[in-house]
């Protein structure tokens, strides 16, 4: 069925979308319309990698009773700021965490389709995916997006979210990590992970400070500590802008569900790690 069926509804909706059959909406569209998944679009030879702004950087730490995961503002043209105040992190379903660096409009791409993945297997199964089910979707779409990829309008994500089926609460934080080629790993022996050219410099902000089984509150100044470091050496990550107020986007994912930090919260966390750091600029 191509995608001019879709909008013929002079005679109701195709039988398609009645009638779904899958619980993957993925899977659904590559039937329905696939010349609109992402990895289906014919792409000029070349690089693409210059023509987009990129974005970076995202953390994700586990805490006592869940994860904390934060992300810059920053996203960048080459040398140039594109811009100051984008959004890089988001609740992928209300016990879970998305983030991702790279190309923007792939970046937000994957984070979209991936919600509507998991709405989408809700609204048939009825039930919600186990955790590392919706790792394993994710892996699934990023490989979609592989030929894009290799023109350099590439997507990393990193997933992470609190497990309703683990046995311990206060351990039922899990992160996972991909390549561009979708290959999934789970962090279980750190306990932090992070994607994007700034993420080397926060994860070795993080190996000196971490700890297993950090109260949420600490994870989320870690977190931030770790974004400040990484915007010291890396030019493509934003540091706390104090004078515009823009200040990195935090959330935690524990069995309350998703929250996402107000900004007042925010403000104050990075406004007391910059003052931390004008008194002893070494951490």
């Amino acid at each position: 069925m191509h995608v001019s069926a879709v909008s013929d509804t002079s005679r109701g909706l195709p039988s398609a979308f009645t009638n779904a059959g899958t619980s993957s909406f993925t899977q659904f569209l590559s039937v329905a319309a696939p010349d609109l998944l992402p990895g289906r679009r014919p792409l000029p030879a070349g690089s693409a990698s210059d023509l987009a702004p990129h974005a970076t950087t995202v953390v994700a730490l586990r805490c006592h009773g869940g994860v904390v995961m934060a992300a810059d503002r920053r996203a960048t043209m080459g040398h140039m700021i594109a811009s100051r105040d984008i959004d890089k992190l988001y609740a992928a379903d209300p016990y879970s965490l998305v983030g991702a660096a790279g190309t923007g409009g792939a970046m937000y791409e994957l984070i979209r389709l991936f919600q509507v993945e998991l709405e989408h297997y809700e609204k048939i199964e009825g039930a919600m995916l186990s955790l590392e089910g919706k790792a394993n979707r994710l892996a699934a779409l990023v490989r979609g997006n592989l030929g894009a990829a290799m023109q350099g309008l590439v997507a990393v994500p990193l997933f992470a979210g609190f497990d309703l089926a683990a046995s311990d609460p206060a351990e039922a934080g899990r992160i996972f990590s991909y390549d561009i080629a979708g290959s999934l790993h789970e962090e279980s022996r750190m306990g932090f992970e992070g994607v994007g050219s700034g993420s080397i410099f926060a994860k070795a902000s993080l190996k000196k400070r971490y700890r297993s089984g950090l109260p949420a509150d600490e994870a989320v100044r870690l977190a931030v500590e770790s974004l400040y470091d990484a915007a010291d050496d890396d030019t493509a990550t934003g540091g706390p802008d104090l004078i515009r107020k823009i200040y990195p986007v935090v959330m935690t994912a524990t069995a309350e569900g998703t929250r996402r930090l107000p900004e007042s919260e925010a403000a104050q966390v990075a406004e007391a790690v910059v003052a931390s750091r004008t008194e002893n600029p070494g951490g």
